[in-house]
């Protein structure tokens, strides 16, 4: 690890893949458990962790089942502590939950709505903005514990992606622009200015084909 020792480094990971990502349909606050390519995949990042980042000192997860899943066997191959972060679970959008993103950005208008009131939010759902205010925290109160220390995150596709936008863009609706594949790898620095060393990387799992 390079630059400033006190700054803590956040290894942000998105789960392995679900059948939702297949179909392409939204699961934020729905509980889903990895297909077996999702797992796969997580064996192949834990492998690629242990040899590039073989320092890391905590595991924090998303308590969904899916992000749980991913954080399990990383922490097991790396050895160290595995930690649950309310903060770090998905952007829940309440009724709208299990939808086709066909049927979001065309019928119900969702993606429209949340660009156009970041504080706007479904029945039963969490809007843009707070969602990318409770992930920078997360994020935040993980770097603040573990000052000087590379620390492995796991959570999900939006809500990393609102809270890279914050942080970068200072606007959560520039979420649409920070898309990252299953089981990614984005390497974060809080301090003194945030900054992304690396994003969306997945050549770990160059040789995994879908069936």
């Amino acid at each position: 690890m390079t630059g400033d020792p006190r700054t803590a480094r956040l290894l942000l990971v998105r789960h392995g893949e679900i059948d939702a990502n297949i179909v392409q349909r939204w699961h934020g606050s729905t509980d889903s458990l990895l297909t077996e390519r999702g797992h796969e995949q997580v064996r192949r990042l834990a492998s690629y962790l242990s040899r590039a980042h073989p320092g890391a000192v905590a595991v924090y997860t998303s308590p969904l089942q899916r992000a749980r899943q991913t954080a399990e066997p990383i922490a097991s191959t790396l050895g160290v502590p595995l930690l649950l972060s309310r903060g770090l679970a998905e952007f829940g959008i309440g009724v709208l939950e299990n939808e086709l993103y066909a049927d979001l950005a065309g019928r119900h208008g969702f993606f429209e709505q949340i660009a156009a009131d970041m504080a706007w939010a479904p029945s039963g759902g969490e809007s843009l903005g707070a969602v990318a205010t409770r992930v920078v925290a997360a994020w935040r109160e993980i770097a603040g514990t573990h000052p000087g220390a590379e620390v492995v995150v796991v959570s999900h596709g939006a809500a990393i992606a609102a809270g890279l936008a914050q942080l970068l863009d200072a606007d959560p609706r520039r979420w649409t622009g920070y898309h990252q594949r299953n089981t990614s790898l984005t390497v974060l620095e809080l301090e003194p200015t945030a900054r992304v060393i690396t994003f969306d990387r997945v050549d770990h799992l160059a040789e995994i084909a879908r069936p």
